[in-house]
């Protein structure tokens, strides 16, 4: 990662708060497919592995409220292992239609960055074995990639294997 590469990309509030904390990050577009707006589409866009792609998902639990969890596109979110890394019983995805209300955000443009509160996160433990991870720069078609350890340092993430085996 070379630096900031963010040319003639207009800056998403997720950049802005990244560069607000000197946090040096990689920008990137996609075409955006409206019909389309798994995390896999992302990953072929930008050409780069699924597995380094994550998407930011939130969840309510039983007794501890909402939280965010981020995981590899290519994967799908174990919801015990979530709410035990949450320090919950139980976790529920929320409906699309709460998250613009709740996070800012709307589906395939939700980035654990930014949100209107700050909720407790939790990433995939597969992140800490690449240097980068990419997620969503706040709007759909934009990602950015940054060091997991910058990542967890402006959100104050944990890491936790939290995803379901792949069969």
């Amino acid at each position: 990662m070379a630096g900031k590469e963010v040319l003639q990309m207009t800056k998403t509030n997720v950049m802005r708060l990244l560069d607000a904390a000197k946090i040096p990050y990689r920008a990137e577009e996609y075409a955006v497919d409206e019909n389309d707006l798994n995390g896999m589409h992302a990953a072929e866009g930008i050409g780069m592995p699924p597995e380094q792609i994550f998407k930011t998902l939130v969840a309510k639990g039983e007794r501890g409220g909402y939280a965010v969890f981020c995981i590899p596109v290519c994967c799908e979110l174990d919801l015990k292992k979530a709410a035990k890394a949450a320090g919950d019983k139980n976790m529920e995805l929320v409906a699309v239609k709460e998250l613009l209300g709740l996070t800012g955000y709307i589906r395939g443009g939700c980035s654990p960055i930014g949100m209107k509160k700050r909720f407790r996160t939790v990433v995939d433990a597969s992140a800490e074995t690449f240097d980068t991870i990419i997620f969503s720069a706040g709007k759909i078609g934009a990602q950015v990639e940054l060091a997991p350890a910058d990542l967890a340092e402006l959100v104050g993430c944990t890491f936790a294997p939290i995803t379901k085996r792949n069969r």
